[in-house]
């Protein structure tokens, strides 16, 4: 077995300048931007409140898949057909409460 002098060559360690905190810019999966999956988070807690809004509480969960719909498009979700959907199952919850409170002057369902 032979050995050469290329195999015996070692790598040397990169040594941070004394002007850098040796930390590097670049992002790896494991410094992913924590705001985005939070983001994505919102919009679907959006669309599964505004959906549950349809049929019981629309008076609080409306409101609450408008907010998580409108933060979820401000942050930049990945998933911005989700949070439009849960922006426009927000705004039918409380057209559901409108109609139900012209029809028996009640914020309380009747069946």
């Amino acid at each position: 077995m032979q050995f050469t002098a290329a195999s015996s060559v070692r790598p040397t360690p990169s040594v941070p300048s004394a002007g850098s905190s040796g930390r590097s810019d670049e992002r790896g999966p494991e410094r992913r931007r924590s705001g985005i999956g939070d983001a994505d988070g919102m919009a679907v807690a959006s669309f599964i409140l505004g959906l549950v809004g349809l049929l019981v509480l629309n008076l609080f969960l409306g409101p609450i898949a408008i907010a998580l719909a409108a933060a979820a498009l401000w942050r930049g979700t990945a998933r911005r057909g989700r949070a439009l959907l849960g922006l426009g199952l927000g705004l039918a919850d409380l057209l559901v409460l409108a109609a139900f409170v012209s029809a028996d002057n009640t914020v309380s369902w009747s069946f």
